[in-house]
């Protein structure tokens, strides 16, 4: 990220290479995942907030069915949309299966030029490519003066990670994306999709802690875990494990998914708890409860790592630090702390100066602490008159 904000950068970008000021410009954040992790492919409960980080598209519409632009960092690209989209073809896979997939659900598109920008850390899991496909989708949408329920933009966002790029992801990223509102987390239904807003307590910021991991090659660990609650819903006769009680788990003979199914019973729980907790404004239960879910990440659902196990632990013996977890996928990427406002700068500056990424799982960007506000949710900031 640089000090010019992605609006700005997206729009000078657009003005040097097409000499013009753009006509439409959209935009979506990235999202932390405070709670619930790993529940929305199990039809359960999570609790993000939309980030005060953005990708920005900058541009204008075209005469025709193409789409011509740049980002930063990455070679241009044109898509013709009467094309299926390429799975192969790197983020304009993103650009291009969400605008087919609108088309094929009978939206009007259109075929525009523009620049796109980003302030999300890539890699940090904060769900960047989420935010991509959401500012996208707008861009076609604008580009042909129509409109879309943010829901049902959000649902086509997860059927391009799913039906495109083959990752059997579930829908809180992108409902996270569309669903923000400023100073509240959302509460969000995975299976009813009914999003509510929860306010955050009051005296608390959220620190954001990248340890500088980054994934690699575990896509298959992520399917491997859904195929594992799959499994286990169908031995408990539950359509998923979002409908599974504490009760149910005695009947799962097999350690492995046991254990996989005491992680989502639990974390749907904690997150109706987490949710409760705040509209309490009681601060120190909802940083109890995201210990508890780091806990369960690593020795149930073992989706955490040396590198987000070591800075949790940390976050979780510094003063005025409520809470710590892994939030995202996991493996690798970022993880989030819960610390009193009164405390922040004097936990950022004790983080930085006594994290060391463990020899087992070094850092291949910076280590970084970021404190953040929840933000709105994805939108067109102009259209074309």
């Amino acid at each position: 990220m640089t000090d010019a904000t992605a609006l700005e950068r997206a729009t000078a970008a657009y003005i040097e290479r097409f000499g013009s000021e753009p006509t439409l410009i959209t935009r979506a954040p990235g999202r932390v995942n405070i709670i619930g992790e790993h529940t929305d492919y199990n039809d359960g409960f999570a609790l993000p907030m939309a980030l005060p980080f953005d990708i920005v598209i900058a541009a204008a519409p075209t005469d025709d069915q193409s789409i011509s632009a740049q980002s930063e960092g990455f070679e241009p690209t044109t898509i013709d949309l009467s094309m299926a989209p390429d799975p192969a073809a790197g983020w304009a896979a993103y650009v291009h299966g969400i605008a087919h997939l609108l088309a094929e659900a009978g939206h009007a598109v259109g075929g525009w030029q523009g620049c796109l920008a980003s302030d999300i850390p890539a890699g940090a899991s904060l769900s960047s490519s989420a935010a991509l496909t959401m500012a996208s989708g707008l861009a076609a949408l604008g580009a042909a003066g129509s409109t879309i329920d943010p829901i049902e933009l959000a649902l086509l966002g997860q059927r391009v990670e799913n039906e495109v790029l083959g990752f059997p992801s579930g829908n809180l990223d992108q409902l996270a994306s569309v669903s923000g509102r400023a100073n509240s987390a959302s509460l969000i239904d995975c299976r009813s999709v009914d999003v509510t807003p929860v306010p955050l307590p009051a005296g608390i910021e959220i620190v954001i802690m990248d340890t500088g991991t980054r994934r690699e090659l575990v896509d298959s660990e992520y399917a491997a875990r859904r195929a594992d609650c799959e499994r286990a819903a169908e031995i408990l006769g539950v359509a998923a494990l979002r409908d599974a009680t504490v009760a149910d788990l005695d009947r799962l003979e097999d350690d492995q998914l046991l254990m996989r199914a005491r992680h989502i019973v639990g974390e749907n729980q904690r997150t109706l708890d987490a949710a409760e907790a705040m509209r309490a404004g009681d601060a120190v239960a909802l940083g109890e409860l995201m210990s508890q879910s780091h806990a369960s990440l690593r020795d149930d659902y073992h989706v955490t790592s040396p590198a987000l196990d070591a800075i949790s632990a940390l976050a979780q013996t510094m003063p005025g630090c409520l809470g710590a977890r892994m939030t995202g996928g996991g493996f690798a990427g970022g993880a989030v702390a819960l610390v009193r406002a009164d405390a922040t700068d004097a936990f950022v500056a004790a983080m930085l100066d006594a994290y060391e990424p463990p020899v087992e799982q070094p850092a291949v960007a910076p280590v970084q602490f970021w404190p953040v506000t929840a933000n709105a949710g994805a939108e067109i900031l102009r259209t074309p008159s």
